[in-house]
């Protein structure tokens, strides 16, 4: 899947110049925003590929977190934290 991505986002930023060298050569702005556009979703499309690796790892370490607060409820003694119990 990286693999893919990669060569989706390589392929994009090639396609980025080439809009861009057509701006300076023709003197167009439509082409040098376009040119930044794709330049910008290649970055976008990098950035969620990141932020998706590390949600994936936080998912897969939430499953096994009800079964640890499990275990640790079980080792308190009171059910009530001392600085929620009102003083005498």
């Amino acid at each position: 899947m990286m693999l893919l991505i990669l060569v989706i986002v390589i392929a994009l930023v090639a396609w980025a110049l080439r809009l861009m060298e057509r701006a300076i050569a023709d003197q167009e702005f439509s082409l040098m925003l376009a040119g930044f556009l794709v330049a910008s979703s290649a970055a976008a499309m990098m950035g969620v590929y990141f932020l998706m690796g590390n949600y994936m790892l936080y998912v897969q370490h939430g499953v096994s977190a009800p079964q640890q607060l499990e275990s640790s409820k079980t080792e308190w003694a009171d059910p009530v934290p001392p600085w929620l119990v009102q003083a005498e």
